[in-house]
């Protein structure tokens, strides 16, 4: 990268501090993550123990977050997480999903609420916590308008009342802070929605057990019930004050107007989209090996065309999406808006490289690929969540079209 003015110009080599910073964390991933990640799969746990080593080093706090985030090129946040998920995808997860409440927070929040707040998301290397982002219902997937939970203002008693339900909240239940969305006026749609903090032991919100999962089964997962959960009024984010605001300019604001969460979630995709990486470079290198190694008909299976063709092909487009990924995080990090869907482009191309990847990596072993006993398997069920979660391919699709032609795809 190379300055110039307040834009940070587009530039492929890394610099001293995310060349460290990438090593660091690989070395982290292949010395704690991967001897571990067999057994939490198995186990299907929160790997509390490897949250812990992670606190103890740095890896695991809201210092951390903000170091990455203050690389004004954007690469250091996919850097970081391209090398966690390339040590297992559900540590991965048990380890970043935290971060996806506090970016809700330091995104909407006061600072007063980041200083409050955040630091009860992560705990301490004594006593690890973790936190939930609470936004998906039954109902209310992709279609975020269609939200049903509700949050009614009791103004004599500076309250706040929820009532409702979310689905597949990472961390969900077992958190120590949960961040949650709500519905504040029902007939803006996805704009008459609020962010707002459920304190640690807040009577009324309910987890259900850990729910089964193809993969990431380290990563809790849990709907999670809210009835009739009282909340002071300084857990809204961003203050009431802010809130009847925006309000007022939803409900003044043509209906075409982009809503404001929309582009929070298309900032947010490069950083999943580099998780989709990581597993995908993970299955590539394992099976370049394996491919050297295993011989039949008396060579090496690499020598055989169908074999070496298909290792060319995943490694291409492992590195045309990590472009991507690198591109729409640059961009997001400067200010550069995305005129055609780049932050979509960026996780769907990732997350679709992924399951193509993880796939061939198992055919390449054969037999062997879907035995437990190599990691190809766990890395292929690990992999299909990124065409579904933090927006689905046919959702990424429909939020490029949109871009590229000015229209209202339906």
């Amino acid at each position: 990268m190379r300055s110039k003015g307040p834009v940070v110009e587009f530039w492929l080599d890394l610099n001293e501090e995310q060349s460290d910073l990438r090593d660091w964390i690989h070395g982290f991933a292949e010395q704690v993550i991967r001897p571990a990640a067999a057994e939490w799969d198995e186990r299907e746990e929160t790997p509390w123990p490897v949250l812990q080593e992670a606190a103890k080093i740095g890896l695991y706090g809201f210092e951390f977050l903000i170091n990455t985030w203050a690389d004004n090129t954007g690469l250091s946040l996919p850097i970081a997480n391209e090398e966690l998920f390339w040590g297992d995808g559900g540590i991965g997860m048990a380890i970043s999903g935290t971060s996806l409440a506090v970016a809700a927070i330091y995104g909407s929040g006061t600072p007063e609420q980041l200083v409050e707040w955040v630091p009860q998301c992560f705990g301490d290397a004594d006593e690890p916590k973790v936190a939930a982002f609470c936004s998906t219902e039954p109902e209310a997937g992709s279609d975020v308008a269609s939200m049903k939970t509700r949050a009614v203002y009791h103004e004599a008693t500076d309250e706040w009342v929820l009532t409702g339900q979310k689905a597949y909240a990472t961390n969900g239940g077992i958190a120590n802070v949960h961040v949650v969305t709500a519905s504040v006026d029902p007939e803006l749609g996805s704009r008459g929605q609020a962010a707002f903090i459920v304190p640690p032991g807040t009577n009324g919100l309910v987890g259900t057990k850990k729910l089964k999962k193809l993969g990431l089964r380290a990563s809790h997962t849990a709907d999670v019930f809210l009835d009739e959960v009282r909340l002071p009024g300084s857990c809204l984010l961003g203050g009431k004050d802010a809130l009847d605001e925006r309000l007022a300019r939803a409900r003044s604001a043509a209906p075409k107007n982009k809503n404001a969460a929309m582009r929070t979630f298309e900032l947010s995709r490069p950083a999943v989209g580099a998780q989709a990486l990581g597993i995908a470079r993970a299955a590539y290198e394992y099976a370049l090996e394996y491919a050297k190694h295993r011989v039949a008909f008396g060579r090496p299976i690499i020598e055989n065309q169908a074999i070496a063709f298909a290792l060319a092909d995943m490694k291409m487009e492992i590195d045309a999406a990590r472009l991507l990924v690198w591109r729409a995080a640059w961009m997001g990090r400067n200010d550069k808006p995305f005129t055609a869907g780049e932050g979509s482009m960026s996780k769907l191309k990732a997350g679709e490289v992924a399951v193509a990847v993880t796939e061939k990596a198992v055919q390449i072993l054969g037999g062997a690929g879907y035995l437990r006993e190599h990691p190809v398997e766990r890395m292929f069920r690990d992999a299909k969540i990124y065409t579904i979660f933090e927006g689905t391919s046919e959702i990424q699709r429909l939020v490029i079209s949109r871009a590229i032609s000015g229209m209202q795809i339906r």
